[in-house]
């Protein structure tokens, strides 16, 4: 009876850890998001880009490859770079590159973006650094530098997948791989600039700056 009553004990203990060790799993390794994207096919030169849907807008979840006649680069001239990062586009260039049913979004859209994001309309229509963790929303899980002892990389947590391309100067320097990504909207500041977004590596918040025409950044297109 004894020896009954100890096997039980020791029944009851190992079914009891196997519990414990399969809860503390279900905690320390959860279920990876799964994203409903879909695909389009740029009919030009055959590439399949993801798309996703935030709120009621349908965004490209990659930056734009298509090389336009003039005007587009790779980040450091690098064909691996560009597999990454897409191409980087002038301004006039961005304007004109879209795909059949796609467009640069303009600086209201980016706007709408973010505040489907959780930003609120005062912080959406100010310049510099705005929100709070918008930006991270939208980093991909990798690919960013660190910043000190902490992660550069960002949630994700709509599927945007951001990625730090950098930009090119329109004296032809590559700048920011790694640490920053930027992207054109439509809109024009002025004769000679446009509005833009971008994200840092060690911030987590989304920057409304403008820069000039002639300088290249990444594309997003939104869908028509």
């Amino acid at each position: 009876m004894k020896n009954k009553q100890t096997i039980s004990k020791s029944v009851l203990l190992f079914a009891f850890t196997l519990l414990l060790l399969s809860c503390n799993k279900d905690v320390v390794e959860p279920t990876p998001q799964v994203w409903n994207y879909s695909t389009f096919t740029d009919s030009r030169d055959g590439k399949v880009y993801k798309s996703i849907k935030i709120g009621n807008q349908e965004w490209m979840a990659e930056n734009l490859a298509f090389k336009t006649a003039s005007g587009s680069w790779f980040t450091w001239d690098s064909e691996v770079q560009g597999a990454k990062f897409g191409r980087l586009y002038t301004w006039d260039a961005a304007l004109k590159a879209a795909p059949a049913g796609w467009h640069l979004p303009s600086d209201l859209e980016w706007k709408q973006l973010e505040m489907n994001l959780g930003m609120s309309q005062s912080e959406a229509n100010r310049d510099d650094t705005r929100g709070t963790t918008e930006g991270s929303k939208l980093k991909a899980t990798n690919g960013w530098s660190d910043s000190g002892n902490t992660s550069g990389n960002g949630t994700d947590e709509v599927g945007f997948f951001a990625l730090p391309g950098g930009f090119r100067t329109n004296s032809g320097g590559y700048y920011g791989t790694g640490t920053y990504g930027y992207w054109w909207s439509a809109t024009e500041n002025d004769n000679l600039k446009s509005w833009l977004r971008y994200i840092t590596y060690y911030r987590m918040e989304i920057y409304r700056s403008f820069s000039f025409k002639e300088d290249a950044y990444s594309v997003r297109c939104v869908k028509d």
